[in-house]
């Protein structure tokens, strides 16, 4: 009996979720922040050893969050290997040059670690945005992205929020956004914080992976791309990968699809109910002290109007 309870509670809880994200991105517009429904709170975590590993088996009782500091009840909890979706979007701009190909095959790579229900959806992106390949548990990939040329100037912001806005209309609990990409940005409409906040909102961690050429002669310009792919990857939980190739880029899809397989899902109803727009900072404990935990830095809460 209290198991059924459960499970229709949970079930309420997260369709409410669903609903409140997708209304979230469609009040949106250019001049508007993205906003999260403060009415529940949806964190997803990643939880690593000392050797970078996820730790599974953990329970409920091991964990705290904290919002502002303060405590808040987790209403519910989930650790199981639970499907998720994601989004890879593939940097296919003049400043990317052959490097096209090695994000080509790295999105191919990902596909073929998917279990039977995760889904992926493939998007390029250079002057705009164009789909490669609709959501699907396929590991087939669609054979137009092999005609895929680096052309044109750079919307990786826009890619960003792009992705966050159709996550957010999936069932998946857990989401994810794998950005290929050398971190420049040069025509972008919105912000790196707003394609960042829209992520939030989307409850959707990303995954950074530096596709820039170690030959390039701009070291400083190279390192502060470099800082707008750690910043996306570090206040979503996500992780930024140097440029990797071969085998390391082999071994870093593995471990991404490995961490989105296993990650613990909690939700909870914020303490403060105020609708004032102000950041709400999130921090995720565990009785664990010598455990990694990554997880978004926290949200916006939504404004009276």
């Amino acid at each position: 009996m209290r198991a059924s309870f459960f499970v229709s509670k949970l079930g309420i809880i997260l369709l409410s979720a669903l609903f409140l994200a997708v209304s979230a991105f469609a009040q949106v517009d250019d001049d508007e922040p993205v906003q999260v429904d403060s009415s529940l709170v949806i964190v997803n975590a990643t939880i690593t050893d000392a050797k970078g590993k996820p730790v599974g088996g953990l329970k409920q009782n091991q964990f705290q969050i904290f919002e502002d500091g303060k405590e808040q009840k987790i209403e519910f909890f989930e650790a199981e290997k639970t499907p998720f979706a994601a989004v890879i979007l593939l940097d296919s701009s003049g400043s990317m040059e052959q490097r096209v190909s090695l994000g080509r095959s790295a999105a191919i790579q990902f596909l073929d670690r998917l279990r039977t229900d995760d889904v992926t959806a493939i998007y390029n992106f250079d002057s705009k945005i164009s789909l490669v390949q609709d959501f699907s548990n396929s590991r087939d990939i669609y054979e137009g992205i092999f005609d895929i040329k680096a052309n044109g100037m750079t919307v990786l912001n826009d890619a960003i929020f792009k992705a966050a806005e159709e996550l957010a209309k999936r069932p998946e609990k857990r989401r994810a956004i794998i950005v290929l990409s050398d971190g420049a940005d040069t025509q972008s409409r919105r912000s790196s914080d707003k394609a960042l906040k829209a992520a939030l909102a989307a409850n959707a961690t990303i995954y950074t992976v530096d596709m820039s050429s170690l030959e390039s002669g701009n070291t400083r310009q190279r390192m502060q791309n470099q800082g707008v792919l750690k910043t996306f990857a570090e206040k979503s939980g996500g992780r930024f990968i140097a440029t990797p190739g071969g085998v390391a880029m082999r071994e870093a899809f593995k471990n991404i699809v490995d961490e989105l397989g296993i990650q613990y899902t909690l939700g909870y109803q914020p303490i403060n109910t105020a609708k004032d727009g102000k950041w709400r900072a999130i921090e995720l404990k565990t009785a664990k002290t010598d455990l990694t935990v990554r997880t978004r830095k926290g949200y916006n809460a939504p404004k009276e109007k």
